[in-house]
């Protein structure tokens, strides 16, 4: 019998955060994760080796389409052992981070699967470990859907963990979900020499952005992709030895293609539903989630939980922030989650970001509101790097001129998200945007001219209307 103050199931950055929060404030902590490294999914088959590949990915295209500045690379020689090295390394290091961080707070590390005995115990297995806690926090995160008619039994059927080993790159690869994980991925592949097709069941690419941000992607990768199936839904896939067989059911695709390899990324599922919660009277809905209120507490009063297995979105950025709320109630601090926007990025190229409302829900919940659009062709910044392809629109309430929301698209959108996402937070209107000297030549200029497009007083364009 191990006791402690407080349990954490799953090492991931929402579990990983509340533990050393927990232990800098003073509580003696135990983490239980199931894998041998500490970190993840996020650390160790998602957000962290996607970019590392997302970055080899870039270079080997600016090098392609460096011609036109009058710079010409020979064709790259691509050594796929070197780039799982690379990216493997890097996690490496910051998995091994973590391990020293949670040594030097002295956190309980214990390996294996956690699963509750009771509202105060759960066994671990692997183990003859029973841990007595007084506060659990549940951070056991999500995996990917598998759906059962698709053959995964087969090498050549990947889910986004098995695209990520890149144990070969495919002459014909076929993409499920045109989703942010399936388009990150297709761009890894495509720039390693892969053809792509893409299939989504919706009428867009990423479905929750909005359609002029997504616009941009869209018309680059038509031209470089084989293939980009909308309103198409996969009614089929058999294994053969040439490669797997696909059918499709939608109006532009073919009946049936076959392709060497295909990459399943429909979307992730709780694990709610694998941890007994119920031994512990835990409330999981249907889908596997388990509801909290803005403490991170569930039903049970001793018992928290955070990340994607309490809900949408499932981004590591949100599990963090709700992890310390949770360490800190715990702890006897006046804590709460109460964030007015969570920013969301697809790491694709060009990259596309958005906080805030979208325009399509704004326009579903009637409210009334204001935009400025800003193309990137008018940015000094973006043609001289080669990439005017971009887009910057700002949302504003009609009557208080406050900010709602802001998409981008073009080169950076992530890093360029974070002001209006302060911006949401504090409030601000129109003039607290445009009348911030933003520095010139530069991407983040494009967040301020789209709000000058909206306020009217914008001089680089034309201005729609003026106040």
């Amino acid at each position: 019998m191990i006791k402690t103050q407080v349990v954490v199931i799953g090492s991931g950055p929402g579990g990983y955060t509340a533990a050393f929060r927990a232990a800098d404030l003073g509580k003696q902590v135990t983490l239980i994760e199931r894998y041998d490294a500490l970190g993840g999914v996020c650390l160790n088959v998602g957000c962290i080796p996607s970019k590392a590949l997302l970055h080899t990915a870039q270079i080997i295209n600016e090098a392609a389409e460096a011609s036109h500045l009058g710079v010409s690379f020979n064709t790259p020689n691509v050594d796929i052992d070197s780039v799982r090295g690379n990216k493997q390394n890097i996690v490496t290091k910051l998995t091994s981070g973590i391990k020293a961080l949670a040594k030097a707070r002295k956190v309980n590390v214990i390996t294996g699967y956690a699963k509750f005995i009771s509202n105060n115990q759960i066994a671990v297995d692997g183990s003859d470990e029973i841990i007595e806690f007084e506060h659990c926090i549940i951070a056991a995160g999500s995996r990917v859907n598998k759906a059962p008619a698709f053959p995964f039994d087969d090498p050549r059927v990947m889910d986004s963990t098995d695209a990520l080993e890149m144990q070969n790159i495919p002459k014909r690869l076929l993409v499920i979900g045109g989703g942010i994980i399936g388009l990150e991925m297709a761009t890894v592949y495509d720039a390693l020499g892969s053809e792509i097709t893409v299939v989504e069941l919706s009428d867009q690419l990423i479905a929750s952005a909005d359609k002029d941000i997504v616009n941009p992607l869209f018309r680059r990768i038509k031209k470089q992709y084989a293939n980009i199936f909308l309103n198409t839904k996969v009614s089929s896939m058999t294994a053969q030895d040439n490669g797997i067989k696909v059918g499709f059911e939608g109006k532009n695709a073919p009946e049936f293609d076959t392709f060497d390899k295909v990459l399943v990324a429909v979307g992730r599922t709780p694990n709610g539903k694998l941890i007994d919660g119920e031994k512990a009277g835990i409330e999981i809905n249907d889908w596997g989630f388990i509801p909290v209120d803005k403490q991170m507490k569930t039903n049970v009063q001793n018992i928290y939980a955070i990340g994607d297995i309490v809900g949408q979105p499932m981004l590591a950025h949100k599990a963090v922030h709700e992890a310390k709320v949770a360490a800190e109630v715990i702890c006897g601090h006046k804590s709460g989650f109460d964030a007015l926007t969570i920013p969301s990025v697809a790491y694709t190229d060009p990259e596309i970001a958005w906080t805030g409302k979208t325009e399509k829900q704004l326009k579903a919940e009637g409210t009334d509101y204001e935009k400025g659009v800003f193309p990137w062709a008018a940015s000094g910044r973006s043609l001289s790097i080669g990439r005017s392809e971009g887009v910057s629109k700002a949302l504003f309430d009609k009557k208080t001129h406050r900010i709602l929301g802001m998409g981008i698209c073009g080169t950076n959108a992530g890093e360029l998200i974070a002001e209006p996402t302060l911006a949401i937070e504090m409030g601000c209107d129109m003039s607290d945007i445009a009348l911030t000297i933003h520095a010139h030549p530069t991407l983040s200029e494009t967040t301020a001219f789209a709000v000058e497009m909206a306020e009217g007083t914008i001089t680089d364009l034309l201005p729609p209307k003026k106040r």
